[in-house]
């Protein structure tokens, strides 16, 4: 009987051994450049989405691209868990995603929306995009704020990009929160702890159209900021509404992080649903 219980524990200390091994092997999350990426992974190459909030995994293959990666989903299986992750309907809302390729973990983002030609059988018509650090969209020759964002929450490197923001470049942010229905992009930089889940479901589309700006070195000093804007919302059930006013920053010193007062943003942008934690 204690031949068997040695046996026993040898073999469990053994399993639990191998199992934090592997734990410990597993790559760091790079956040690496479009440029090392694109060469990284060429055309044609197949590699692992993880989807950072779910966890969810499919297969892709890159199919082409040169500002970013153009991709498909391998099978009609991979598309199907990429639909279910954008809760069954295609959108062009980003996402944070991990790009697993060999033993490499890459942060990216993507959008969930085909366009464009696919030449794979997967019951996906067309391909769709997905982002790396420094790479641009079509239109535009800088980095899409949303997919920017979404990088660096892949990442883990959120918390320290919002440390270094100037106040315009938070206020961009908390609008780009709305716009992707993501409190982990909002809450960081909210004064307030506030539930947001209600409020951003209304919200369709947003843009900041106009925002006023003061040069940076004028800013050095200052703790609290009121900062004019106009901003374009989209409401379901409402329609579009245009905010033109201001937008209330503190600080608590001038080393510290810039934080919006939400709680004045919900009341001046006339949403009525407020949730505190």
């Amino acid at each position: 009987m204690k031949k068997i219980s040695v046996v026993f524990l040898i073999i469990f200390f053994s399993f639990c051994s191998l199992s934090y091994a592997k734990q410990k092997k597993q790559a760091p999350i790079e956040m690496l450049p479009w440029k090392e990426v694109n060469r990284f992974l060429p055309k044609y190459t197949k590699f692992t989405v993880k989807d950072f909030e779910s966890g969810k995994e499919f297969r892709v293959q890159r199919r082409a691209g040169s500002q970013h990666a153009d991709v498909q989903p391998l099978t009609n299986a991979d598309t199907a868990i990429m639909k279910q992750i954008y809760n069954g309907k295609w959108s062009w809302k980003r996402r944070a995603i991990i790009v697993k390729y060999k033993n490499q973990r890459i942060a990216a983002s993507m959008h969930g929306m085909p366009h464009g030609a696919g030449a794979l059988v997967n019951n996906f018509p067309g391909h769709f995009c997905i982002h790396f650090y420094g790479s641009t969209t079509h239109r535009h020759n800088y980095m899409d704020l949303s997919h920017m964002l979404m990088i660096y929450k892949a990442s883990g490197n959120l918390p320290l990009y919002y440390a270094q923001a100037g106040p315009y470049e938070v206020i961009s942010a908390f609008v780009a929160g709305f716009k992707e229905k993501d409190p982990k992009i909002i809450s960081p930089i909210s004064l307030q702890p506030i539930q947001w889940e209600t409020t951003i479901s209304l919200i369709e589309n947003t843009t900041i159209t106009s925002m006023s700006e003061l040069p940076v070195e004028d800013l050095q000093d200052e703790i609290y900021l009121e900062v004019p804007v106009v901003i374009d919302w989209f409401i379901k059930g409402k329609g579009r509404s245009v905010f033109r006013g201001n937008v209330q920053l503190v600080r608590y010193s001038p080393f510290d992080a810039w934080k919006v007062d939400a709680v004045s943003f919900l009341a001046d942008n006339h949403f009525e649903e407020i949730y505190y934690k």
